[in-house]
């Protein structure tokens, strides 16, 4: 069941999309080449906006006939065709009048008309603004409330993605059907050249994904190629990491190769480059060889002679006193506007044992240096690059031209960047070093195995990374397109279990329950049976969480969810107002589809039955900025509590689960299991859903102590009101007396007194 609409649609049906997430009875489907709004629901399809909020209403038990109704029914259909100031107002009026003494347009409930009617509002742009004036406070009670809602920011935050997929699209279309220039079938060589001193983030992810993407479309070849031009850093224990990481990422290269095996033919090549008075070397000192280049300045050494080059070169390469005060610098230009050709360093001494040649090399050329030589020498047909290189293209040419090597098309793309996300490796090194994080594979990192032990799926990757193309657009992303698709693709296929918070939990009499326990198979996925089957255990007593007890009214018929409706026959609280036992009488006669709430439930333990220790992990963001600027230090932004665990049960069917298996638990969400924890209760580890709500930095706008507060408590609210702040005024009596208190319930949002 699905709605299908474009963000060209005009009126935009925001009416059809609002109704469609509070109901849960329809899909958003964004294609841009659809002509109208469509709903196809139980093999009727419906394209008249009216016609497909009564259909969604009536499937989600929303529906109320009266001739109230059709009146503003009617409203609906035409207030968007009323351009007259003084007519809006009119309808603005009636509206508030007929506002003044109701919560809702017809009944005590939300029903079809609230929406159409909220619809048309939202849709007319003369009509909101006058709304949101100020004058017709009741519909602006009425339209904010259905506003706030979170199925209706839900379904506003969708057309604002669709959007921006659309723009992003429309550039990656352009972009993939350009293809590679140049390119042929066939003989398309692609390389992936990963630096041995780290863990693969989500940033190489894009690279080794576009990388095997256009050698696959062109039949060609992918090389994975480790840059191991500075000892310093690499270990080969990275090489192994990388290659796992690649394999989790279902990318296997043609050949593996390493920079290092060329040393020879690089060293060779800058032998040559000094010999045609291309290079020389410099022993100018970092600070001020910077700041010449930067002023375009002359090194003093620029135009010594070939043989004290040569000299002062294999002074380097012996690795003697002598030798290390120097490198070796291309000679470029001086002054060139594009400061990357300002005569930049092409080899360096470096005395540490390299990790594959041992301490035979005492000199290592630069990735600069390097990489078009070995891009050339290895039948690389086209390097794909960040557009950060940009500036540095002109210089691989230079270096492949000056030494008279096959030409290589470059292909340059955007660097994937995301809020409230480090990429660099030496921040990530810091946050591992001083224990921040358990290790690489954090669920808090970007790196690819914390986001896979997050629940992130390759099929999710991929289809963001080839979304993204080889777009130029350098911009910071949110995180919730990608969990979005993630979203997409392990719903289908997620089996559903319940998981109750043991917080103050709540046993349950069910009266007309069996007296012993019963057990029944049930689908895992309700959607595809073909996923397995679970054991549900039936008994008459069951326990439920409290923030669900404390929603009961009494004589309340709610549903509990695989089994039926039941009254809420009496209730018994604790000395704070919290629910310590309930009794509800079952009535499985009753429509599931007339109660507001569906609630997930588990058997009391039993020896023959029992329940399992778990615990829910969530995560914050590391850092509470968006994003870091160059003189920005780590430390002052590292989010003090990043990690919420919260104690649950859940039942026997957990049992089954492997590490690494991701299922859902009914009304909390997707989650991946984790394994035992070191307390032995089995782990699962929340997996965002690309909720812009769900994606908001926890830690923004909050102080250290209250994120402390908030990390040693438990997820459910408090009911203890907020301390008053201090004040140095003396306190007066309240001049309307004391505010009387009411039990009337209702679903309109609450708000503070003003006198308090």
């Amino acid at each position: 069941m699905s709605l299908t609409l474009s963000t060209k649609t005009t009126p935009f049906p925001y009416a059809a999309i609002a109704i469609a997430t509070y109901t849960q009875k329809a899909d958003l489907n964004y294609d841009e080449s659809a002509t109208s709004v469509t709903l196809a629901l139980d093999g009727v399809q419906y394209t008249a906006e009216d016609e497909i909020v009564y259909a969604l209403a009536k499937a989600g038990g929303l529906d109320a006939d009266s001739p109230k109704a059709a009146t503003y029914s009617e409203l609906a259909r035409t207030l968007p065709t009323v351009t007259g100031v003084p007519d809006i107002l009119s309808v603005l009026d009636s509206i508030d009048n007929h506002l003044a003494y109701r919560t809702f347009l017809v009944t005590n409930d939300i029903i079809a008309v609230d929406w159409l009617l909220w619809g048309a509002m939202r849709a007319s742009i003369r009509a909101l603004g006058l709304l949101k004036n100020g004058q017709h406070v009741h519909a602006l009670r009425w339209f904010s409330h259905l506003e706030s809602l979170e199925t209706t920011q839900i379904a506003l935050a969708s057309v604002t993605a669709a959007k921006a997929n659309k723009a992003r699209n429309n550039k990656t279309a352009a972009s993939f059907a350009l293809g590679l220039q140049n390119a042929k079938q066939g003989e398309v060589v692609t390389r992936f050249p990963p630096e041995p001193s780290g863990y693969l983030h989500i940033g190489h992810a894009k690279a080794a994904m576009l990388n095997q993407y256009f050698a696959k479309m062109y039949n060609g070849k992918l090389i994975i190629r480790f840059d191991d031009t500075n000892p310093t850093k690499e270990k080969t224990e990275f090489e192994e990491t990388i290659l796992e990481d690649l394999s989790l990422l279902n990318i296997q290269g043609d050949s593996i190769t390493h920079t290092s095996d060329y040393f020879d033919t690089t060293y060779d090549l800058a032998i040559q480059l000094i010999k045609a008075g291309k290079a020389y070397t410099d022993d100018t000192e970092q600070a001020q060889m910077r700041e010449e280049r930067g002023k375009g300045i002359a090194s003093a050494h620029r135009d010594d002679s070939v043989e004290e080059n040569l000299k002062h070169f294999a002074e380097m390469k012996a690795g003697t006193p002598e030798g290390v005060r120097w490198c070796l610098r291309a000679k470029i230009s001086v002054d060139d506007q594009n400061k990357a050709l300002r005569d930049p360093v092409i080899y360096r001494c470096n005395l540490i044992p390299h990790h594959r040649t041992g301490d035979r090399w005492k000199i290592y050329p630069t990735y600069d240096f390097a990489c078009p030589i070995v891009d050339s020498i290895e039948g690389v047909t086209h390097a794909l690059r960040t557009n950060e290189y940009r500036e540095r293209n002109a210089q691989y040419h230079w270096m492949i031209d000056a030494l008279g090597l096959r030409p290589v098309n470059i292909w340059d793309y955007s660097r994937l960047n995301f809020i409230y996300t480090l990429l660099s490796k030496r921040k990530l090194h810091w946050f591992v070093d001083s224990k921040l994080v358990k290790g690489w594979d954090d669920p808090r990192f970007p790196t690819i195995r914390g986001i896979r032990r997050r629940g992130m799926t390759v099929e999710a990757l991929s289809q963001f990374m080839l979304a993204q193309g080889p777009s130029q657009a350098i911009v910071s992303l949110e995180w919730d397109s990608i969990w979005a698709i993630n979203k997409k693709v392990i719903d289908p296929i997620a089996p559903r279990l319940w998981a109750i918070v043991t917080d103050n939990i709540v046993p349950v009499i069910v009266n007309g329950a069996p007296e012993l326990p019963e057990v029944k198979q049930l689908p895992l996925h309700k959607k595809d049976p073909t996923i397995g089957q679970k054991n549900v255990v039936y008994t008459k007593t069951i326990l439920m969480e409290q923030e669900d007890a404390a929603s009961f009214e009494d004589n309340e018929e709610i549903t509990l969810m695989d089994w039926g409706n039941a009254v809420v026959h009496s209730k018994t609280t604790g000395p704070h107002g919290e629910i310590t036992s309930l009794t509800m009488d079952l009535h499985l006669e009753g429509d599931f589809r007339q109660t507001k709430k569906k609630i997930t439930w588990l058997a009391q333990p039993t020896n023959a039955h029992p329940l399992i220790d778990i615990t829910l992990l969530d995560y914050d963001y590391l850092i509470t900025k968006k994003k870091l600027e160059e003189d920005d230090d780590v430390k002052d932004f590292v989010t003090p509590v990043s990690e919420f665990r919260e104690a649950a049960f859940t039942d026997a069917n957990a049992n089954a689960l492997k590490k690494g298996d991701i299922m859902q638990f009914e009304r909390k969400g997707y989650y991946i299991f984790d394994g035992a924890g070191e307390d032995g209760k089995l782990e699962f580890i929340k997996i965002p859903d690309g909720r812009a709500a769900n994606l908001a930095s926890k830690a923004a706008g909050k102080d250290t102590a209250s994120r402390e507060a908030l990390a040693a408590t438990p997820k459910t609210a408090s009911s203890d009101a907020e301390p008053r702040p201090a004040s140095k005024m003396y306190e007066v009596a309240k001049v309307c007396g004391e505010l009387p208190t009411t039990s009337i319930s209702s679903k309109m949002y609450e708000v503070k007194s003003v006198y308090e």
